[in-house]
């Protein structure tokens, strides 16, 4: 029998019991920031739950993990203290279950109405690599630049073609996106343009979390990747398409993508996940040995992009795709990024790259919605090919089934116009 709460969760809610999805939060203005789980319209303090001693455990017993300013020291502790944190709390959380619920004064200091509470980046992220595992966005974006019959470059059938991103601007969702200025390609003999970006784009990705890390020079097997993996969040990784198409060669993304990126405030673990999880797509060419995996796994995780343009009320979905959509799994992108001896650390980001699917309707950006903008969208008869200042996107996601949704809340941002 599944597990119920003590606290009432609505079913169409993203986070019941099921899921304790950890996050950092200040319950009130200019208080220390500290960790929680969300339960229903809750976040659940656990430095108040860990000063109380009910994290009694043998590994969460004498630590001190819940009472940081960040999840990082968790994090680092592997599946063992997560597994055990997790069935702790649903155990305290349960209906049956009187420590926490019959306790008035605990209940009072440790849940915090989720519209009271401040939420902050959960992690203090050291390294960030985005990477580009959508064999749909891959193919389309190939096809927009160099022709249907030079779409997908060979080494991508072979690897997880990734680049190493800016930790520094990562935001925290609802957080404004200044518009960036840069350089622009040349029009015939004239100098590059100079100004705001012209082309600015979300991208509909999903980024893990990497839990214990390894020594420098010891690669991390792709077999036991998942144990490295804490969980996943939403993330936008906004890109100024016109920025990017003149700097990005011969070294890659550079300032068309290191002015933002926004992530959703919750990290869902993989335990919460893995009733969802489901099969890979089939990868041929097989890869070589070192990623070849015994089960390989995706999740079905739906996703949405709403866009709510300037100065209206009503938002439009441009975009339903799906996490099971991506080509190289997340266990494979972390152990082809160790492959080389490279060291990830805990808190370090990962993200998946644009999520596309087949369908027109299941594109991850406005690069393949607007084919590099020759097809405006029509977002309730206001047109779009790209961002426009006073624009807002939100993404969701969630998975459904056995009648509760694990979902991640949502990941929004609004452009803001260009400092001058």
């Amino acid at each position: 029998m599944a597990p119920k709460s003590f606290i009432e969760v609505h079913p169409d809610s993203h986070f019941p019991i099921q899921n304790l999805p950890y996050g950092v939060f200040r319950p009130e203005p200019g208080s220390v920031p500290r960790p929680g789980v969300a339960i229903g319209d809750y976040v659940l303090d656990l430095s108040a739950i860990a000063s109380s001693g009910l994290f009694d455990g043998p590994i969460l017993k004498n630590s001190d993990c819940f009472s940081q300013p960040n999840l990082n020291k968790f994090l680092a502790m592997g599946r063992p203290a997560w597994k055990e944190a997790r069935a702790t709390l649903q155990r305290l959380l349960s209906s049956t279950e009187p420590a926490l619920r019959d306790n008035g004064a605990l209940r009072q200091k440790s849940l915090v109405p989720l519209d009271k509470a401040e939420m902050l980046l959960p992690v203090a992220i050291g390294d960030y690599t985005d990477f580009f595992s959508s064999m749909h966005h891959a193919k389309n974006c190939g096809t927009i630049f160099r022709g249907p019959q030079n779409a997908i470059p060979p080494n991508w059938f072979h690897l997880p073609i990734a680049y190493h991103g800016r930790a520094s601007s990562i935001v925290m969702s609802g957080t404004d996106i200044v518009r960036p200025r840069g350089q622009g390609q040349p029009t015939g003999n004239s100098p590059p343009y100079f100004g705001p970006s012209l082309k600015l784009d979300f991208e509909l990705e999903m980024a893990a979390f990497v839990g214990p890390g390894n020594e420098l020079g010891k690669p991390i097997d792709v077999n036991e990747a998942a144990d490295h993996i804490f969980g996943l969040v939403l993330m936008n990784d906004w890109s100024a398409r016109d920025i990017q198409a003149w700097e990005y060669v011969p070294l890659g993304p550079f300032l068309g993508k290191s002015f933002g990126t926004t992530i959703s405030p919750w990290i869902v673990t993989l335990d919460a996940l893995e009733p969802f999880a489901c099969d890979a797509p089939r990868q041929d060419p097989p890869p070589l040995p070192y990623l070849a995996e015994k089960i390989s796994k995706n999740y079905d995780i739906a996703l949405e992009v709403q866009i709510k343009p300037a100065g209206h009320k009503d938002s439009s979905v441009v975009t339903r795709s799906n996490f099971n959509n991506l080509y190289w799994t997340l266990t494979q992108q972390l152990a082809h990024h160790t492959i080389n001896g490279c060291n990830l650390r805990p808190g370090d980001l990962l993200g998946t790259g644009t999520i596309s699917g087949p369908e027109p309707e299941a594109l991850g950006c406005l690069l393949e919605l607007t084919w590099n903008g020759q097809k405006p969208l029509s977002l309730n008869g206001t047109p779009r090919t790209f961002l426009e200042d006073g624009d807002e996107v939100i993404f969701t996601g969630f998975c459904k089934g056995n009648g509760y949704k694990v979902g991640f809340g949502t990941c929004s941002g609004k452009v803001i116009p260009s400092h001058p």
